[in-house]
C-alpha cells in the first residue's frame, strides 16, 4: 500500500503522539473514518420560502412590454438624430 506524502507524514505524527505503532495507528484511523461514514446522517434539507410572486400578474404582457422597450431601445440607436 502506498500513501499519499501529506497522508504519510499525518500518520507518523499519530504514532509519535500516541505512542503507538504504525499498523496500529493505521488501523485505528482506518476504522473510525470507516465507522464516521457508516453513521446515518440525514440528507441535508433546505427550508422552502415563499418568493412572493403575485398571481394575478400576466408574465405574458410584462414579457411582451419588456420586449417592446427593448425594441424601442434599439430603433432608437439606430436611427440617426435630427
Amino acid at each position: 500500500m502506498t500513501l499519499d506524502p501529506d497522508v504519510a507524514a499525518a500518520l507518523q505524527k499519530e504514532v509519535r503522539e500516541q505512542g503507538m505503532s504504525f499498523e496500529e495507528a493505521l488501523n485505528t484511523l482506518v476504522r473510525a473514518g470507516l465507522a464516521n461514514r457508516r453513521q446515518d446522517t440525514p440528507p441535508c434539507r433546505t427550508p422552502a420560502r415563499s418568493l412572493g410572486l403575485r398571481l394575478d400578474i400576466d408574465l405574458d404582457k410584462a414579457l411582451r412590454l419588456s420586449s417592446e422597450l427593448e425594441d424601442d431601445e434599439i430603433i432608437g440607436k439606430i436611427q440617426p438624430r435630427d
